[in-house]
């Protein structure tokens, strides 16, 4: 199945690993898609007095774009020269400009290394959290040490039904992330495995020496939420499947696997215990609130995993950035 028309690679400033660029290239000539490679570098302040002693800062600023232009040339030139191919230089704050272009040009994908090797053991306000939040098109961060080939996708789903205003644009996602995670698996060759984490709301509370509820009707409770959560969670992998065909569920085979306890907490584990090479989730909760661009815990989940991501917004979402 066809996912990408249009990519849009980001290579971090000073880069000299080309793990993004290599999986950009491969999706761009299984997809048939046009493939944009580009750097972002920094503004040179008109008003540096300093640096006028030696050039102005329009010529400082025009010898460095022809400096990463001139890279940006030399890594792509061992691509895969049978897809479209263009590269630019942007200049400004990268998480803006790579969110600019993505408005301008209609790309449907961005994809870029990691900024650094922790993955994003660092700061919320760093590009890639940016870019998570506020990127309007799917966002796949790879990691520098990823395999060329992905042995294990796992992909998160979310089937909760404790907010009815957002069951219809949860569901749409889900649907998009069980696409286009059939699809890299097919692709790719890969296990995959469809994870939902599911916990049954006050149950700690419920064996407090306050509450009046037997062991018994408290067990009969939480396997009911389970039952509901499975139930809801194999109606949309059936769903699915009707897409597909039973041929393609046949040679997928994917596992699912119903998690009981926080997302926040099991999602992570479970993709170390398996030791996974791609996560696919959705990042955006409550679209409808003013300013919240990514729920607490799609967050937590991703400064917890240690591998590549490639994350999806519901549709619907707007991005805050203008261009």
């Amino acid at each position: 199945m066809q996912r990408f028309k249009n990519i849009l690679c980001v290579i971090p400033p000073g880069a000299t690993d080309n793990t993004a660029l290599e999986r950009a290239a491969a999706l761009a000539e299984n997809n048939q898609a046009c493939l944009t490679v580009v750097d972002v570098v920094d503004e040179i302040p008109a008003n540096t007095k300093l640096l006028e002693r030696v050039l102005s800062a329009e010529s400082i600023q025009r010898n460095i774009i022809a400096e990463h232009q001139r890279k940006l040339s030399q890594l792509t030139a061992s691509c895969n020269q049978h897809i479209p191919m263009q590269t630019r230089v942007l200049v400004g704050i990268p998480f803006l400009e790579v969110i600019r272009q993505v408005l301008h040009h209609r790309y449907d994908l961005v994809i870029k290394t990691t900024d650094n090797g922790d993955f994003l053991d660092q700061l919320f306000g760093s590009d890639d959290m940016h870019l998570l939040r506020k990127c309007p098109c799917p966002v796949w961060l790879v990691k520098a040490t990823s395999p060329r080939r992905y042995q294990r996708i796992v992909v998160a789903i979310d089937v909760d039904e404790d907010d009815p205003a957002e069951a219809q644009s949860r569901h749409q996602l889900n649907r998009q992330l069980l696409q286009m995670a059939s699809s890299l698996a097919l692709s790719e060759f890969a296990e995959l495995h469809i994870v939902h984490a599911w916990e049954a709301m006050a149950e700690s509370s419920l064996h407090g020496a306050f509450i009046d509820a037997s062991e018994e009707q408290i067990e009969t409770y939480v396997k009911e939420v389970q039952r509901q959560h499975r139930q809801s969670l194999e109606a949309l992998v059936a769903e699915i499947t009707n897409e597909l065909g039973n041929d393609t569920l046949n040679y997928l085979k994917p596992q699912i696997q119903l998690l009981k306890g926080s997302p926040r907490k099991e999602i992570p584990a479970f993709t170390q215990q398996i030791e996974a090479d791609l996560v696919i989730m959705g990042t955006v909760a409550r679209t409808g609130i003013p300013g919240l661009f990514m729920g607490n815990t799609a967050e937590t989940i991703l400064n917890r995993l240690d591998c590549s991501v490639l994350a999806i917004k519901p549709p619907g979402f707007v991005t805050p950035v203008s261009y």
